[in-house]
Parts: structure tokens; C-alpha cells; sequence
């Protein structure tokens, strides 16, 4: 069933609070949860890896929808950015249990290489903070049938999260003989 225009605008309406407000909570959780840690009796130290493997599959799903979308396959490309978002909402929430439950890691490499890690450390987690809610008005303006609208956000959107989605993988590598 196909919307009409004024049904779209209203579903963008609703869908763009959505955006907000999730956003605003995952930023609120992040916070706390470098300052916040609850025993639930549980070792979630197995995590990490699965950060690295879900962020991994989250770039590739993105790369793969990059391709689709090029090759004007705008149904393989719209699976493709499901993917991407929901191996990215898994790892969200396993994030945040993980940073909620487990103290922090804290790098332990000496040299040049502790410049490179907290260079991918800190552009990552600020690209990070930042771009949540604009994959999300994203995803809202062709979910809304925005296709210009759309294509041009995703034209900046799309590097910032393939950048986020690639460097994650790559401070873990980094930081896994500090665990």
C-alpha cells in the first residue's frame, strides 16, 4: 500500500521526533555508562569481538548497498541498509550492556602508536555521537519516499558511517592486547 503525500509528511513528522529522542538516549546511555557500573553477576568480556564482527558486517552491508544503489538496484540497496542498521542496533545495545557491566580498558601500547589509537579513539566516538541521528533522517526521508532528499543527505551521511562502522574494528584490533 503506497502513501500519499500528506500521509508521508505526517510519517516523517512522527519518524523525525523518533530520531531525536532515540538519539538523545543513546547519547544520555553512553555518558552514563562511562560513569555507571552495575554487577549483574554475569562476564560479558567475551563482547568485544562481537563489537568488531558486528561493526565489520555493518561497513560491508554498506558497502554492498553502495554498490546496489549505483548499479540502480534501489530494492537490494534499501535490504542492504536494513542490514546495516540492524547489525548497528545490535551493536549499540551489546555496547552499551558490555560498557555498563564491565570496567574500562585502557590502552597499554607505549610509542607513536598510542597518537594513531587515540586519534581512531576520538574521531571515532565523536563521529559516532554525531552521526546517529542523521543515519536516522536518513533512512526517514526515503522510508518517506524522499528520494532527493534522501540522496542528498546520504551523500555525507554515508562516508561518516562507513568511516564509524570501519574504525571501530580497528581500535579493538588495537586495543585487544590490553584486555
Amino acid at each position: 500500500m503506497e502513501r500519499t503525500l500528506v500521509e508521508n509528511k505526517k510519517l516523517e513528522k512522527k519518524l523525525n521526533i523518533a530520531s531525536i529522542l532515540i538519539s538523545a538516549v543513546v547519547l544520555l546511555l553512553v555518558v552514563l555508562m562511562r560513569r555507571v557500573k552495575i554487577d549483574v553477576g554475569v562476564d560479558f568480556s567475551f563482547l568485544p569481538p562481537l563489537h568488531a564482527i558486528l561493526n565489520s558486517a555493518a561497513a560491508i552491508a554498506l558497502i554492498l548497498a553502495l554498490s546496489a544503489i549505483k548499479k540502480k538496484n534501489a530494492a537490494l540497496h534499501q535490504r542492504y541498509i536494513y542490514w546495516a542498521i540492524g547489525f548497528s542496533v545490535v551493536f549499540l545495545l551489546s555496547y552499551v550492556l558490555y560498557h555498563f557491566t564491565t570496567p574500562e580498558t585502557l590502552y597499554c601500547k607505549e610509542g607513536s602508536i598510542r597518537y594513531v589509537y587515540f586519534f581512531l579513539l576520538i574521531t571515532h566516538v565523536v563521529l559516532a555521537a554525531f552521526i546517529l541521528p542523521f543515519i536516522l533522517l536518513t533512512f526517514t526521508r526515503a522510508y518517506t519516499e524522499q528520494f532527493e532528499r534522501h540522496k542528498k543527505m546520504a551523500r555525507w551521511v554515508f562516508p561518516l558511517w562507513l568511516y564509524v562502522a570501519i574504525t571501530g574494528p580497528v581500535v579493538y584490533l588495537m586495543l585487544a592486547p590490553c584486555y
